[in-house]
């Protein structure tokens, strides 16, 4: 059968198997060969995420103080597998290529180079990077870093660096004079450290791991823990099976919200069934989700007002300011507009109403599919409004939990990773270090890109990361990262980023975080955060990939030492050489939340920090928990514009951030290519596309500026109608740098406005 096109009925491609289970096994397999990883590859696995192991380099879930016997995901093993490769990236490489010639190479080739194994620099004439000394490289950087305005130089965290280097990251940039101090969290979850704070007053979530054994309701929004945190799975598995109730409102239908088999598990290894995880799943539109957490809200309110004993009064009077605003809001938005707005029946919402209503305890998750959009915000303030209702903050079994993607993201932002010196104790860097930090707000991720664009940047210095690929307007920013006098990268692996050299280019190997690092003939550990807030201790076991890389402490307490005057006053050696004595300077300036540090990063499971919103102590300007009406329902902001789609940027099963490990999306039923573009059959239809068919994508920002990606093959996916996906980085020059959440400048990925070329 053909629709009027003449184009057969299509049926979109998916995959037929659970999440986890054998399939699991084998990605993580197929990974562990391409990477040729070494044989102590598998007792790190052994040990990962555990009291006395490594912390594993990917996500940043919890981990919980009684592990399984494995605490790694098929994720999680595919970094460490990747990071302790046996093939090297050494200077011989590049006597046979030139940097204009690898620049051509994709992600996944670079990546499947190695690691890197000695300091590099950068020479013009060759076009080529040249095996150096770290002394010369120290002091060429420092030399280069002096005779720039420090101000025109950023310092840029990639989010996976442990704390002992962010706090040093941190007071360096300070001591040198700005707080340009970018991080991933800039494009990913700043809209919660922005936005959950103004409502509850904490810039991140209020669950621990225990909350997830006593909720009986759960609302997952906009965040996929098949392929972003897979160990997510057994505490979502375990809430199923007590009967648990897990509503699902993603725009994809993504196998880690629909079933789960255990690798843990003979049971369901072997003749056993997975296990279903959501009661409910609500296929939003992208940008849908304040309309539907304001339907289900409206809901809640009409049974209160037809039964009554819905709302925790208590609660609400004690501990919350606004309410009577937002509900003249929200009884003012119809219902045609709700559904409009979310693509989502009012039957279903009102399903889902029903079920929180009786609900005892509930925890609200939520990632990216709703922070990386212009009101962002405004969902995590939907959210939370429906969370307060019935006093699902501050309780056991209940709360917001957003979810963290690198490692330590939010531990960098604790210790002190922001361009914000509000954010800072700057009286305490005074008193103990004698020091006189900036107190002008610096660049953020967006605001450097700008001042790239604009010729104000004038050096990068990258603690890790690939940002020249993972930020918007990607072609852009490629054509005007080389104009920077200079550039400095510490990293393990080539990537695309490193191929844009300055005038000057740096590449400064580093250790990962399972190789020993050895100082002054003592091994060293370092500490974590987690998305729970609690702290964990690390330490490397395998040896390291080669006698010339330094630990990311060392490498950043030596470009300090050649930079900073030999008065300043900060004992960079020492630190550098005993890495107790960088947590003893982190407990001086952040007592509250590292009191008796020392002693405690050897607790199982980790320790809490704590969070005063978790406690009922709201740090708002009110005082109180805040219900807060959102500017718009439509959280794209794009409203109904003919003939455009509203693009969705995401991960591949075998991708973490720009880290490509293969070329599988297993779990989406796709494989062997990452340019494409998914599309429901009905919009293919009417477009009068065939799968497999090579279009363009041309950006349709209202800016002025061409934007436009070639190539990119059509797969029918089950996607609302008149919106896309595709993959991160491949798509981000659609990705406008005009367009981002207006209350934390976060890009708004998750609904670029495109056109059919």
């Amino acid at each position: 059968m053909a629709d009027d096109a003449g184009i057969p009925d299509l049926e979109p491609v998916g995959y037929d198997g659970p999440v986890g289970g054998w399939g699991s096994m084998k990605g993580m397999a197929q990974v562990g060969r391409k990477a040729h990883a070494e044989p102590g590859a598998l007792d790190t696995l052994r040990k990962q995420n555990k009291h006395g192991g490594t912390m594993c380099t990917s996500c940043a879930w919890g981990k919980p103080p009684n592990p399984h016997v494995a605490e790694f995901c098929e994720n999680g093993a595919k970094a460490t597998l990747w990071d302790l490769t046996g093939d090297r990236c050494g200077p011989d490489l590049f006597l046979d290529r030139s940097v204009s010639e690898l620049a051509t190479w994709s992600e996944y080739d670079l990546e499947r180079l190695g690691r890197l194994t000695h300091p590099l620099r950068y020479d013009a004439a060759t076009d080529r990077y040249l095996e150096t000394s770290w002394e010369e490289a120290f002091a060429a950087i420092g030399a280069e870093l002096r005779a720039l305005d420090p101000k025109a130089v950023t310092f840029y965290a990639s989010g996976k660096a442990a704390l002992e280097a962010s706090f040093l990251y941190g007071l360096f940039a300070r001591a040198l004079g700005h707080n340009n101090l970018p991080d991933s969290s800039n494009m990913c979850h700043e809209t919660t450290s922005i936005g959950l704070k103004q409502v509850i007053g904490s810039p991140v979530g209020t669950c621990t791991l225990e909350d997830f054994d006593h909720c009986d309701m759960i609302l997952h929004v906009g965040q996929n823990p098949g392929t972003n945190s897979p160990r997510m799975l057994h505490p979502l598995q375990e809430a199923a099976k007590r009967g648990c109730c897990i509503v699902a409102i993603n725009p994809l239908r993504e196998k880690g919200l629909l079933e789960f088999a255990s690798p843990q598990s003979p049971w369901q290894m072997t003749v056993g069934s997975p296990t279903e995880i959501s009661d409910r799943y609500l296929q939003v539109r992208p940008g849908g989700d304040i309309a539907v957490l304001s339907g289900i809200a409206k809901h809640v309110l009409h049974l209160e007002d037809a039964e009554g004993g819905v709302l925790d009064h208590d609660f609400v009077a004690q501990h919350t300011d606004g309410l009577d605003d937002w509900m003249a809001w929200l009884r003012d938005q119809s219902w045609d507009d709700l559904e409009r707005e979310s693509g989502i029946t009012r039957a279903a919402m009102e399903a889902v109403g029903a079920s929180y209503a009786r609900a005892k305890a509930v925890i609200g998750v939520y990632g990216m599919g709703i922070t990386q959009h212009v009101h962002g915000a405004d969902a995590i303030g939907a959210l939370v409004n429906l969370l307060l209702l019935r006093g699902n903050i501050g309780r056991q079994g209940a709360g917001c939990s957003p979810v963290r993607g690198h490692s330590n993201v939010q531990g960098q932002r604790t210790v002190g990773i922001t361009e914000k010196p509000d954010l800072v104790p700057n009286d305490r860097l005074r008193d103990l270090f004698g020091m006189s930090p900036p107190m002008e707000e610096g660049w953020n991720t967006n605001a450097f890109v700008a001042a790239l664009l604009e010729g104000r940047a004038q050096g990068f210095i990258g603690l890790g990361g690939n940002l020249a690929r993972a930020v918007p307007d990607q072609d852009r920013v490629a054509e005007a990262w080389g104009r920077m006098p200079l550039t400095v990268h510490v990293a393990t692996r080539l990537n695309r980023t490193h191929l844009m050299p300055g005038r000057s280019s740096w590449l400064l190997p580093c250790l990962v975080r399972a190789e020993q690092d050895l100082q002054q003939g003592v091994y060293q550990q370092v500490t974590i955060e987690d998305s729970f807030s609690h702290i964990h201790g690390s330490i490397g076991a395998r040896q390291p990939a080669g006698p010339h890389l330094r630990s990311e402490v060392a490498i950043v307490a030596g470009l300090a030492m050649a930079t900073l005057p030999e008065d300043a006053g900060l004992p960079w050696a020492g630190w550098a050489a005993d890495y107790r004595r960088i947590r003893a300077a982190i407990e001086q300036v952040y007592p509250d939340d590292f009191a008796d540090f020392e002693r405690r990063i050897d607790q199982p499971g980790g320790f809490y920090r704590g969070n005063p919103a978790r406690e009922r102590q709201w740090q708002t300007e009110s005082g109180k928990a805040q219900f807060t009406c959102p500017e718009s329902l439509d959280a794209t902001g794009l409203g109904e514009r003919p003939g455009i789609y509203r693009l969705i940027t995401l991960r591949s099963n075998d991708q973490f951030n720009t880290t490509v490990y293969g070329m599988s999306d297993r779990l989406r039923g796709i494989e062997g290519d990452r340019m494409l573009v998914m599309m429901s059959p009905a919009d293919m239809a009417a477009e009068g596309l065939r799968p497999d068919q090579r279009i363009t994508l041309d950006g349709a920002a209202d800016d002025g500026i061409a934007r436009s990606v070639a190539g990119l093959r059509v797969v029918p996916y089950d996607l609302p109608r008149g919106s896309l996906a595709g993959y991160f980085p491949e798509l981000n020059p659609l990705s406008p740098l005009s367009r981002a959440d207006k209350a934390s400048d976060t890009p708004a990925a998750k609904g670029i406005p495109v056109r059919l070329a």
